[in-house]
This record gives C-alpha cells, sequence and structure tokens, in this order.
C-alpha cells in the first residue's frame, strides 16, 4: 500500500508518466420485449426479461496527471490481450517515454511473461524494459485510479442494457473521447501519513 501512496505522492514527469490500468468483464444484453420511450409525464418503461448475448472485456488505462483516459473492448482477457494492451501503451500511447510506471492489480495475467508469450523475444524484452509495475496489495484495489475510473464509467456510460461489442464499444469510446476533451485529471489527497494514522490497525505490531 505505501508503495502505490508514495508514487500518487511524486510530482507528474514527463519522461516517467504515471498510468493506472484495470479491467473488467461486461455481459452483453438485449430486451426480449421492446421498451417503451419517454412520453410526456411517463418515463420510459422496460421489461424485467431480457437475453445473454455473450461477454466481453473492457481494458482502461488512466494517466491521472495528464487527464488521459483510454478504454479498449476486447472478446477476452487473456494473456495476450494483457500484453497487445501493454504494446499499445507503450508505442502508441507514450512511445516517447523513457518509462511508464504502470499501477494494476495482481492478476495472474498481469506479468512481464505475458509479453514473452505474445511477442518476439526481442519485441517483448523492448515493451518490457519501458515498464515499470507497481501491484496493489490484495485486498487493496480501491487504490488503483483506474478502478475509481471504471466505477464512473459503469455508472455514467453501462448502466443499461447493451446486447453487442460493435455498440459496447462505440459507447464507450463517446465517453472516453469526453473525458479526454475536458482533461479530467486526479487529485489524490490519501497519503503515507493518513493511512499509518487511519489504517494503523492493519500495520502488523513488533514486539520489542
Amino acid at each position: 500500500m505505501e508503495n502505490i501512496l508514495a508514487l500518487y505522492a511524486l510530482e507528474p514527469d514527463e519522461d516517467m508518466p504515471l498510468v493506472c490500468m484495470d479491467e473488467q468483464p461486461v455481459q452483453l444484453l438485449s430486451d426480449r420485449i421492446e421498451p417503451i420511450g419517454v412520453k410526456k409525464g411517463s418515463p420510459a418503461k422496460e421489461d424485467y426479461q431480457y437475453e445473454r448475448c455473450g461477454t466481453c472485456n473492457i481494458f482502461m488505462f488512466v494517466a491521472p496527471h495528464l487527464g488521459i483516459c483510454h478504454i479498449d473492448v476486447t472478446d477476452r482477457r487473456t494473456k495476450t490481450d494483457y500484453a497487445h494492451q501493454l504494446d499499445y501503451l507503450v508505442n502508441e500511447l507514450f512511445p516517447n517515454a523513457k518509462k511508464i510506471r504502470l499501477v494494476q492489480d495482481n492478476l495472474n495475467t498481469h506479468t512481464f511473461g505475458a509479453l514473452y508469450e505474445a511477442f518476439p523475444p526481442e519485441k517483448a524484452r523492448s515493451i518490457a524494459e519501458k515498464l515499470e509495475f507497481h501491484y496493489t496489495p490484495k485486498h487493496g484495489s480501491w487504490l488503483n485510479i483506474a478502478e475509481i475510473e471504471l466505477s464512473a464509467l459503469t455508472l455514467q456510460c453501462l448502466d443499461r442494457r447493451i446486447s453487442d461489442k460493435e455498440t459496447l464499444r462505440r459507447e464507450v469510446l463517446a465517453w472516453s473521447t469526453n473525458r479526454n476533451e475536458m482533461s479530467k485529471t486526479v487529485s489524490w489527497h490519501f497519503t503515507n501519513e493518513d493511512a499509518r494514522g487511519k489504517l494503523k490497525s492493519l500495520y502488523p505490531v513488533i514486539g520489542i
């Protein structure tokens, strides 16, 4: 936990941007009965029955100091999918960065080994050399700013039935484009000093 909080307390550095990454599965749903739209004096109505249309996955990258949000929709979230996301992060989003400080959770796909399973060794190494991994602690995913952004996305954009991947991609792109146009940055105020006071029960007791 303190590693992540210390990272958030650093001054922004263009050569070493801070990026937070998270992902979440999305269930695709369609209506069995056509919804009734909004009418004067009457809200929209939808039947409780729905049809499952499969699942897909959302990858999200957030650069909290820069106000940059990137979202991609994939069929799955395998090691190969993860590796291709890192490739895009390094070579498309931040091609001029010397090192990218990447905050992520401890999912078993989130390893440098995923790069070597997806790419030739030379390319895998070139991507890995530009990444500095920082893992949130177990049960500490709330420390990941990308998880907070995913929560906002879910409440503001995914609070309805979406039946196919292309519609989902279009909707999240519109949401992220609006986010980026506003340059929504994040000012993190919870520090290591706060943690040592408010979460002191979580720290080990050292006997003398």
